[in-house]
């Protein structure tokens, strides 16, 4: 059990980021936080922040305003390279290396190395090691660049779409892995991925950013505990309103279906399902969707 003195795995206040060339800010006012040991799902549309986000968290980037903490260090710091391992789109590897040279030079940067780590994941892909990784597959050069990341041990890993290129075997084997490992050592992983489904069962936290901003941040069974799909008569909608969170919610002839955030006991006629994760990710990404956010404002003027 942790302590309640130990320090977030990730931890922001008033954070904000913008790029030079870009006019909107990638990341406006958010303020989170991630408790250690968890596997975090951050989610997103694209262009929402979640990049900015995990390169500000590795160190890559220097917010703009406020302030990020990443177990209890700033990022960047000595201290946060020893115990964060970022994972990047790119997967910046040296493609005249072969896969050996890779672990070898994993292990001469790294004072805490696991070799039977990295060389376990190279081998359960089949990966030769004496094979340049340039001419891997993009599968390939997956497996290799987790493995650097991995061999590191680090207390906190950040993946951003990572397994993109794998196939779903391999994605669901890798996952497997990772499961397995954070329940192991504890290590808090963050990972960003448009793949909801497989979040259902892998991630016990979520961290869903909206236009830059933090929408949700909270447990995955609170989460799943807290949000109703209802279908009922659609006079019912504005009862429903004020006494609820009203996250999506279509009308069909006199039909009304809503994905709502339950604030006490349900009143009126109403048929009642408990959605899944992706459901609830979804419903909230599309809450804010232009058309969504134009058709709340008139309700607020009207109101």
């Amino acid at each position: 059990m942790t302590g309640s003195d130990t320090p977030a795995a990730l931890c922001a206040t008033g954070l904000g980021f913008r790029y030079r060339k870009r006019g909107n800010p990638a990341l406006r006012d958010c303020g989170f936080t991630v408790p250690v040991g968890r596997i975090t799902a951050l989610v997103g549309r694209n262009g929402a922040g979640k990049s900015t986000l995990l390169h500000l968290a590795g160190g890559l980037l220097r917010p703009g305003s406020g302030d990020l903490r990443v177990l209890g260090t700033a990022p960047g710091t000595s201290e946060a390279r020893a115990r964060v391992a970022l994972l990047t789109q790119d997967k910046p590897l040296y493609p005249r290396f072969t896969v050996a040279d890779t672990l070898l030079m994993g292990e001469k940067l790294n004072p805490s190395w696991d070799r039977t780590t990295a060389e376990r994941i190279v081998q359960e892909g089949g990966i030769p090691v004496h094979a340049h990784v340039g001419e891997l597959s993009p599968g390939q050069r997956t497996r290799v660049a987790l493995a650097l990341a991995l061999g590191k041990r680090p207390d906190l890993l950040l993946l951003d779409e990572p397994l993109a290129d794998l196939d779903p075997v391999a994605r669901s084997e890798i996952m497997a892995g990772l499961m397995a490992e954070a329940a192991e050592s504890g290590m808090s992983i963050v990972l960003s991925s448009h793949v909801l489904p497989e979040l259902e069962e892998t991630c016990d936290w979520v961290l869903v950013l909206r236009d830059g901003r933090v929408e949700l941040s909270e447990d995955t069974e609170a989460l799943r505990a807290s949000h109703t799909v209802l279908t009922g008569p659609a006079d019912q909608a504005d009862a429903l309103t004020r006494e609820h969170t009203v996250v999506q919610s279509r009308t069909a002839g006199r039909q009304l279906t809503a994905l709502i955030r339950q604030r006490g006991p349900l009143r009126g006629e109403w048929h009642v399902e408990r959605p899944v994760l992706e459901d609830i990710l979804i419903g909230h990404l599309q809450a804010g969707a232009p058309e969504h956010r134009a058709r709340a404002e008139r309700t607020e003027e009207a109101a």
